[in-house]
């Protein structure tokens, strides 16, 4: 799948599902649970031990069911390297780091650099960037996303960090593209029920769209 289909595959679905697990079976029972729940991309992040493999087999599993699966937490090029070998259809990262953007683009795969100002907010889009990670979420707020969409409405912008289900209609209506969504949208893992992390999927999916209509 090229860059400009995954982009608008995550544009549409609005929400990717950003999966942090103590073992692989953990992140691998959590990407299921999401993927039952109607998410349209998974972020496996390279914090999960043996990161690399997940990707590997969820590419697989998924393949059929056109589910994206991306990998987080990329760092530098040598680990985003790692990650597309491993099948990953995107890349994303806490910060803009133009090496990562480079050889992303060199592979044809979307990458989605972090970005919390102005300043890097145009460096992304001069690098070509499709989507642009406003991050810390909990820190800049939906307020970040109106006032960058201003200046600058080409910027498509998905903010992760503190969006939950209780401020994730604010995002949308500020301009966000699609939110990733970690903590709120996984915590049921923690105690071992994957219905709750189902449920979780489908409550964001179902605020997504409402916000959006």
């Amino acid at each position: 799948m090229n860059r400009h289909d995954v982009t608008t595959q995550i544009e549409t679905s609005g929400l990717i599902a950003v999966i942090r697990a103590e073992s692989g079976p953990q992140a691998l029972r959590i990407a299921e649970a999401c993927r039952d729940g109607g998410a349209g991309a998974v972020e496996i992040t390279f914090t999960v031990p043996g990161a690399h493999r997940i990707i590997e087999a969820l590419a697989e599993a998924f393949s059929d069911e056109g589910i994206l699966v991306g990998a987080g937490t990329i760092l530098d090029p040598e680990t985003a390297r790692t990650a597309i070998l491993a099948g990953a259809d995107f890349i994303v990262s806490p910060c803009l780091n133009n090496d990562v953007v480079r050889l992303c683009h060199r592979y044809g795969l979307c990458c989605i650099p972090g970005a919390m100002s102005v300043r890097e907010v145009v460096e992304a889009l001069e690098l070509g960037v499709d989507l642009i990670k406003a991050f810390p979420g909990e820190v800049l707020g939906p307020e970040f996303v109106k006032a960058i969409r201003g200046p600058l409405p080409n910027a498509r912008l998905v903010p992760t960090g503190g969006v939950s289900l209780e401020n994730v209609g604010a995002w949308i209506r500020a301009g966000a593209v699609a939110v990733g969504v970690g903590g709120s949208l996984t915590a049921g893992a923690g105690r071992g029920d994957y219905e709750a992390v189902t449920a979780a999927t489908r409550s964001f999916a179902d605020a997504v769209a409402a916000a959006r209509a």
